[in-house]
């Protein structure tokens, strides 16, 4: 399956849980899309693996094939297999540039970083997949820094994780370190989705 082109809207209330982290598409209509929507219908223990699975996917705006991907890359490393797989998301370049505030939503990270706006490390970066480490810097070009998405998306009331900084003389955000289960996606049960997996 390629990358949902879709209504966000949509799918956070079809899964109950706001997938751009807003909370804005569960406030008017806090129940499933369509005519049924409003039926509460009790999932089975694999419904409940799959919810918690698109959660995630949908969150970090990714398709099957390279979520599976990298959650097998997760299985190989030691440790929990389902902590070390939200941490490598968390570490995904797209999402690093979102959480240092240079653009508003994931989606608009990943348009950023495929759109060429973006340096690693001082070096142009266009795969929003790319993993980092402790201690990698992300900014925009000199020639994108009045990109009126990354001006607003700084002024804007934006709670930055500790794991990430931003410096607003340099304008270069750096990925401090990575983060702490505890730090990021507190109300998704990654179990189920090793789980789900694991079928």
């Amino acid at each position: 399956m390629s990358r949902f082109t879709g209504s966000d809207w949509k799918v956070s209330r079809r899964l109950n849980y706001s997938i751009t982290g807003s909370g804005k598409e569960l406030v008017k209509r806090p129940y499933a899309p369509g005519f049924h929507g409003q039926k509460k219908a009790k999932l089975t223990e694999y419904g409940l693996q799959l919810q918690e699975k698109q959660k995630v996917r949908f969150t970090y705006g990714m398709s099957e094939k390279q979520f599976r991907n990298l959650f097998d890359k997760a299985a190989k490393l030691n440790g929990k297999t389902g902590e070390n797989f939200l941490k490598l998301l968390e570490s995904r370049l797209d999402n690093v540039v979102y959480r240092v505030g240079l653009a508003s939503t994931r989606k608009q990270a990943r348009q950023l970083v495929t759109h060429g706006h973006i340096l690693l490390n001082g070096k142009k970066a266009d795969i929003p997949s790319i993993l980092l480490s402790a201690g990698d810097k992300v900014q925009l070009k000199e020639t994108s820094k009045d990109l009126a998405v990354s001006k607003a998306a700084l002024e804007g009331n934006f709670s930055r994780k500790e794991y990430v900084s931003y410096d607003e003389n340099t304008g270069v955000g750096t990925f401090v370190r990575v983060p702490e289960r505890s730090e990021f996606l507190t109300d998704v049960n990654e179990q189920l989705i090793v789980e789900f997996y694991s079928r």
